[in-house]
């Protein structure tokens, strides 16, 4: 039994738009080190998938640096190993040459790519999501129901105001769908929510794509889950291990923030036989000053610290100066905080230059975002 991986790194880059204005959902950066695409090639590589396609859109430069030949997440082969596919890689992919909206439409931008995987089955997964899962229990459990589909889904209690921004599944004591409601505005209580990993054969992908070109559809879960439920065996597979999904800058944010203050989300980067993986450039250690003082937080190697760090995230690079104070904030690589400056609940971005004196105040509902190599 062999499992290939389609990665979408573009899909839900409207969700936190401040971030990807140059940058894809995928090469965002997060917790210190890493980009959320880190969490989808680790899950797979620790599941011995090493066959994956990442389907970019635009903006996927940053993403091609982070990525380089895969060798940190053990992908550079000369066999399978990662590959970036741009989109419309054919002549014939997309006929009224836009840019795709839908998961749907980017499999059919890359058909012909996809249709090369030699592996049996096909594991698909977004971005977005945060967690450790082990990909083979999916396969495994896709497998022995039969299902044509099987996606992943996470028990939930959810409010009115979270379900109107997810995916909920239905499902009967077997676990196949039996209904999806699509970002329901009237909703609350329990539910089982998509994690946008999606399990089917390579044969049935393909079948799929051919019919929803012919049909001219654009959506997995309107044109094909929705109206398939009772032809097609689709099925769920619950995970219960920890899982955050970033839908908005606040909610990236606050799952930032959780890998300070969540033992169980710290635990995603501490588990010996699964651990996340990335790419890292080697730099110096951090140097910290006779006056700089540093609290519950996470530091990367190469910063330089005069000041005062609480509960806040800095990534390699980072310049504190004297008399400096950073509380609740999150401070991206080579971005240079002055001196005799206050920051809480802010997100500076790289490169951000904050001068001397400068008071920037942001909630943990809304945290003030400062854009890439921005002066202040």
């Amino acid at each position: 039994m062999s499992a290939a991986g389609i990665v979408f790194s573009n899909i839900h880059d409207d969700c936190i738009s401040e971030l990807t204005r140059v940058r894809t959902m995928a090469s965002v950066p997060f917790g210190g080190k890493y980009r959320l695409v880190d969490f989808p090639l680790s899950n797979m590589v620790n599941s011995n998938i090493y066959n994956i396609k990442i389907i970019t859109h635009y903006n996927y430069h940053s993403l091609m640096d982070h990525i380089g030949s895969g060798k940190e997440w053990d992908l550079a082969r000369r066999n399978g190993g990662v590959k970036i596919l741009p989109p419309f890689i054919t002549a014939y992919a997309n006929r009224e040459n836009s840019l795709y909206t839908t998961r749907l439409e980017a499999l059919q931008s890359v058909s012909a790519s996809l249709d090369e995987i030699e592996d049996e089955y096909v594991v698909m997964s977004d971005c977005d999501i945060i967690c450790n899962i082990n990909l083979r229990d999916i396969i495994n459990s896709h497998i022995s129901s039969g299902a044509d589909m099987t996606v992943a889904v996470k028990s939930e209690i959810l409010t009115d105001k979270q379900a109107a921004k997810s995916i909920i599944f239905r499902a009967d004591d077997e676990n196949r769908i039996t209904d999806v409601l699509s970002f329901p505005e009237e909703y609350s209580g329990h539910g089982y929510v998509w994690m946008n990993i999606i399990v089917m054969s390579k044969q049935k992908l393909m079948s799929t794509i051919l019919d929803s070109t012919a049909h001219n559809y654009r959506s997995l879960i309107q044109d094909i889950i929705a109206k398939r439920l009772k032809k097609e065996n689709y099925r769920i597979f619950e995970y219960e291990g920890y899982f955050g999904q970033i839908k908005s800058i606040t909610e990236y944010y606050r799952e930032n923030m959780s890998m300070i203050k969540n033992n169980s989300a710290r635990e995603l980067f501490t588990r010996q036989h699964s651990p996340i993986y990335t790419s890292t450039p080697e730099t110096s250690p951090t140097y910290y000053g006779p006056s700089s003082s540093v609290k519950s937080s996470m530091i990367s190697d190469g910063c330089t610290i005069e000041g005062r760090v609480e509960n806040s995230i800095l990534f390699s690079g980072v310049k504190i100066g004297k008399n400096t104070t950073v509380k609740n904030s999150i401070v991206f690589e080579d971005t240079v905080v002055s001196g005799n400056v206050k920051l809480n609940c802010v997100i500076a971005d790289k490169n951000v230059v904050i001068r001397e004196g400068r008071v920037l105040s942001g909630h943990e509902t809304a945290p003030f975002y400062i854009e890439k190599n921005k002066m202040i």
